[in-house]
């Protein structure tokens, strides 16, 4: 499941069978796509407890108004080793603090709260979550992105990271 879905971008390719968007014109476009969207928000899922495998985040976090109940919810929705799957612009890469420089300027990041991964992982941690892994990618500028990234574990060098806690 995942969580902030939008146009379903990320969800088509992964296989992501459902999700939450409060957008009207985004949910429309993700159940275009075949995939099963509901109207909600991060701190209120529209889902009983311990039903999914893995709830997915990606770059949602700086648009959730409150990011430890959104993390609670997520947790209460996740079943026992269930995983919370975030993927951020870490706030103290280059990239991050470009677009914290720049978010005044930018229609779509000026209501955003940008996170660094320490914070993001000091959430996770006071929620409930374990067992944390971790990959980055986008070591450069968003002009030399090229086809093939490259992705590497751990965090702090690259721009882009995933972070991924366990349910216990």
């Amino acid at each position: 499941m995942e969580i902030g879905i939008g146009t379903g971008r990320f969800a088509e390719p992964l296989g992501v069978e459902i999700g939450v968007e409060p957008s009207s014109h985004m949910r429309e476009v993700a159940q275009n796509k075949g995939i099963k969207v509901l109207d909600g928000v991060a701190e209120n899922l529209p889902f009983k407890n311990s039903v999914f495998e893995f709830v997915l985040m990606v770059t949602t976090i700086c648009f959730v108004d409150d990011i430890d109940k959104s993390f609670e919810e997520a947790l209460r929705v996740l079943v026992k080793g269930g995983h919370l799957i975030i993927g951020l612009v870490d706030r103290t890469s280059p990239l991050g603090q470009m677009y914290h420089r720049h978010r005044e300027s930018n229609v779509f990041y000026t209501e955003a709260t940008f996170y660094s991964v320490g914070e993001v992982l000091e959430v996770m941690k006071k929620t409930g979550f374990d067992d944390f892994s971790f990959c980055q990618t986008i070591f450069g500028t968003l002009a030399e992105i090229s086809v093939g990234e490259i992705i590497k574990s751990g965090y702090g060098e690259g721009s882009f990271v995933v972070v991924r806690g366990t349910k216990q």
